[in-house]
């Protein structure tokens, strides 16, 4: 049985820890490390999982998943390289870190897997891309695999995409609570209850992606089933078109992608 080291007991660190516990990893294999120690006692507490210091529990783990802030890497990269053993697998979840970055701090021949997680895994339904770093084997990318199933879907990219990652489902759901919100105040604007135009937009969203996602048809089908010549969807769409709503997506989300790009280098 694989010891793990979570480094970084955030929402997404106890995201993490929460899955692997439902996908029925033994509490005993888990050790949870974070420099505020009330969030640690609190986390310990709540899933009955072993907490200490971090040059301890690496020292321990066959596996570690870093999940700080990227500002914070500086910081917490050294002192993981201090304490691990040959052969520890390194999973980064720290946005806009390389593989490359991380492998410059780590003992040479460190296994490096970079994800890129979403909130979503909050709820078992996350989507999260995965690269190897340049000692990654596919033992590697099939354990971090496992790791991240726990919590929602995986996929396997060249890092050279996770910036484009990033720009689509790293920040996607953002994207749509903006839209929702902006459905939910337009429900109200025509004069519905905000509880009542709340409960009609979620569902709608939900229940469309689960079409979606479960149909196999592609979104314009779908869109097009939805829109009558003449009707009110087909009014809508055509303020949304003079509007520019996709393009206004299309460089929204390049300039995610940008940001990525930035912070990775900075």
């Amino acid at each position: 049985m694989k010891q793990l080291a979570v480094v970084g007991a955030g929402v997404m660190g106890e995201t993490l820890i929460a899955g692997l516990l439902r996908a029925g990893w033994e509490p005993s294999q888990i050790t949870a490390v974070d420099r505020h120690a009330p969030r640690l006692t609190e986390i310990s507490a709540k899933y009955g999982i072993a907490n200490s210091e971090l040059a301890e529990a690496v020292a321990d783990a066959q596996a570690v998943v870093v999940v700080v802030k990227p500002q914070d890497t500086g910081e917490v990269l050294p002192q993981v390289a201090a304490a691990l053993r040959p052969g520890t697998l390194v999973v980064s979840l720290c946005a806009g870190v390389t593989t490359a970055q991380i492998e410059a701090v780590m003992p040479i021949g460190t296994p490096v897997v970079r994800v890129m997680p979403n909130t979503p895994a909050q709820v078992d339904e996350g989507m999260a891309a995965i690269s190897g770093g340049s000692a990654a084997t596919a033992a590697n990318l099939e354990f971090v695999t496992g790791l991240l199933e726990a919590v929602g879907k995986v996929v396997t990219v060249p890092e050279k995409y996770q910036d484009a990652v990033t720009a689509i489902s790293g920040s996607g759901p953002a994207y749509l609570f903006f839209v929702v919100e902006a459905m939910i105040d337009a429900g109200v604007m025509l004069g519905l209850p905000r509880d009542i135009a709340t409960t009609l937009v979620v569902q709608t969203m939900y229940g469309s992606a689960k079409l979606l996602a479960e149909s196999g048809a592609h979104p314009t089908q779908l869109r097009e089933r939805v829109t009558s010549p003449g009707g009110t969807t087909a009014a809508a769409l055509r303020q949304l078109e003079d509007h520019r709503v996709k393009a206004a997506f299309m460089t929204a989300m390049e300039a995610a992608r940008d940001r990525s790009r930035e912070l990775a280098s900075s």
